[in-house]
């Protein structure tokens, strides 16, 4: 099987487009949980990084991703899992950190840092208002990846990912 450039970004643009079922307006390549894929003579391997090790969507993410290719035509499609390195709020691209804010989520900050690790929170704005007068209500939200906030302005609670 000869394998050009053109397959790969169509194998890369079909995964990618598969949404996080616990966050449907995150495609898994905006999220950062694409991490690679490779198309050859024994078929496609898409490689996956679960945003914590204990995520239960990563099995959802990986029938959807064998799913969504073996729809557009690919066969042979094996989904892995890798654990190294850890996934980090890092890999997260801009239009998913909108995405996350036009759906009421506060997106994490732009870059994780130590502090992330001892619950140090930096302002978070609101997504609904933008107004930095917010408290942290509890360290887990609707999933474990997501902490529940409330707007002391707005009066609005609100789900923020988690920096890690």
């Amino acid at each position: 099987m000869s394998v050009t450039a053109l397959d790969l970004a169509r194998v890369r643009a079909i995964a990618g487009a598969v949404v996080d079922p616990e966050i449907p307006v995150l495609s898994i390549a905006d999220l950062g949980v694409l991490r690679d894929v490779r198309v050859g003579d024994a078929g496609v391997e898409v490689d996956i990084t679960p945003t914590y090790s204990g995520c239960p969507a990563m099995n959802v993410i990986a029938w959807e991703v064998e799913a969504a290719l073996a729809a557009a035509g690919f066969a042979d499609v094996r989904v892995r899992l890798v654990l190294s390195p850890a996934w980090t709020t890092d890999w997260m691209t801009q239009a998913g950190r909108q995405a996350l804010r036009d759906y009421g989520i506060a997106p994490p900050a732009p870059r994780a840092g130590r502090r992330a690790l001892f619950g140090a929170d930096d302002d978070t704005p609101c997504p609904r208002c933008g107004s930095l007068a917010t408290e942290k209500l509890s360290e887990f939200g609707s999933t474990a990846c997501k902490a529940l906030w409330r707007c002391t302005a707005c009066r609005e609670p609100f789900d923020q990912f988690k920096c890690l």
